[in-house]
């Protein structure tokens, strides 16, 4: 067992105890921040001359050598040390001599890990950002190509008024969007370094805090060394973001399994990403889409669980907070392999554009527009909102759309109809003529997408 303390023991400790309290099984993807932070302390403590420039290219090149050969297959990371920051020490100290047992001078275990998790996780909200900036160029894509494709609009699962795809896949944009916007958001507000901290109270030695922090590409250095070690606040922000990432991802499954039904078959997803069944030959599963579904309760119990785990921890460090890594890593593999996937299948899905405007058609859909209609000829609106309804009674009894009756039909319930009621309800109309902001017409969907456009122009 290899682990970093020891002389202030006598005995051994058990060895359930031992393997109970190691995190080498997890925390091992830490290798190459860990190095990262060891050179970048190696660094400063030669500048600050706590060690020599000749030990520090010691410690620096030892560093390298152990992750190149981890890589390689050389070096392998067990479970005789108790975690990744033993099994670098260990090694270095067996490869270079003295100078590795200088590697920990004027820090601990308690901000090297901290920091390690910072590193980490920046890593992780990078490539969040990368992500979502991928499906939001893909919903822009959809967005482009069909802001003329018709389709019910729902409230409550009901077909409500017609919109277009276009104007549906906005919605998810705007979702995403702010997304990004919540990973840009915490990325600003966790960029400081906590190196240098010590186990809780700083150090007596002359740290450069603030050089160590530029070598690491933080903003600066952590402002209290208490909280510097026992923060975990950017990592639960962090997963509560991913947790809505999932909730956007999973609302966005739920459409899709219901589109790809053989009720609605407004969808077909690419065999890429779908599955048959053992027994029926006829079956083609959204699995993706369900596990994605799935996979969004597993994210929030990743959230509730560090949530808990925080709670009642009194300042500073306490190992209770070795609890975090499993449930962030977790929920960050999950959350971007979802993403991944997600965007993938999104961007092989073929839609029956066909389907989508027969629905909207046969669902009543424009309703509203034939009520605006009357409103239009001076009936008051409550008024002609009881005769449409009185009117939808009648074509559901008969089997039919408003579309469908003749204007003698229509005449029956309000002398106000003309021939112009057809052209009004038609879902071209019904769609075009919605000229506001943010409401579904081609011309107001073209004013959008090129605002898309220049948003994600703006991240690159």
């Amino acid at each position: 067992m290899a682990q970093l303390w020891g002389g202030r023991f006598t005995g051994s400790i058990n060895e359930l105890a031992w393997s109970f309290n190691a995190s080498i099984t997890f925390d091992r993807r830490f290798l190459e921040v860990d190095v990262r932070g060891s050179k970048a302390h190696a660094t400063m403590l030669a500048k600050q001359g706590v060690i020599s420039k000749e030990e520090k290219d010691q410690i620096c090149n030892g560093l390298d050598s152990i992750l190149q050969d981890v890589h390689a297959g050389k070096l392998q990371i067990t479970d005789k040390y108790e975690d990744i920051h033993s099994f670098l020490e260990a090694n270095l100290i067996e490869r270079i001599g003295d100078a590795g047992k200088k590697v920990h001078t004027g820090r601990s275990r308690n901000d090297q890990v901290a920091l390690d998790m910072r590193l980490y996780a920046r890593d992780e909200i990078l490539r969040a950002k990368g992500l979502l900036l991928e499906m939001l160029k893909t919903l822009n894509a959809i967005m482009k190509d069909n802001t003329d494709t018709y389709m019910p609009g729902f409230t409550h699962l009901q077909k409500a008024q017609p919109v277009t795809l276009s104007h549906h896949a906005g919605a998810y944009f705007e979702m995403f969007k702010r997304d990004y916007g919540r990973m840009k958001d915490i990325y600003e507000r966790m960029n400081y370094c906590p190196l240098g901290a010590g186990a809780l109270a700083g150090t007596t030695y002359p740290l450069d805090r603030e050089y160590t922090a530029q070598l690491l590409d933080f903003y600066g250095p952590t402002m209290n060394s208490m909280d510097s070690v026992s923060d975990r606040d950017y990592l639960i922000e962090f997963m509560s973001a991913l947790s809505t990432v999932m909730m956007h991802l999973s609302r966005f499954s739920e459409e899709i399994i219901i589109w790809n039904s053989n009720e609605y078959r407004f969808v077909e997803i690419d065999d890429a990403y779908s599955t048959g069944s053992s027994i029926m030959p006829q079956k083609k599963n959204p699995d993706i889409a369900e596990l994605v579904r799935g996979k969004t309760g597993r994210v929030y119990g990743d959230l509730m669980s560090l949530l808990t785990t925080m709670k009642g921890i009194p300042l500073a460090y306490n190992k209770d907070m070795q609890e975090d890594k499993e449930a962030f890593f977790d929920a960050a593999d999950n959350t971007l392999n979802c993403l991944t996937l997600f965007t993938d299948m999104l961007r092989t899905l073929k839609f029956n554009k066909e389907n989508m405007a027969k629905s909207a058609m046969m669902g009543f859909t424009n309703a509203t527009d034939a009520a605006d209609y009357l409103v239009n000829k001076g009936m008051p609106f409550r008024d002609a909102h009881s005769v449409i309804g009185r009117l939808v009674l009648y074509c559901i009894d008969r089997k039919c759309a408003i579309d469908d009756l003749e204007l003698s039909q229509l005449k029956e319930f309000s002398e106000l109809f003309e021939e112009d009621i057809f052209d009004a309800i038609s879902l071209e109309t019904c769609v075009n003529k919605r000229l506001t902001i943010g409401a579904p017409s081609p011309t107001m969907m073209k004013k959008v997408i090129e605002l898309n456009e220049e948003f994600i122009a703006q991240q690159a």
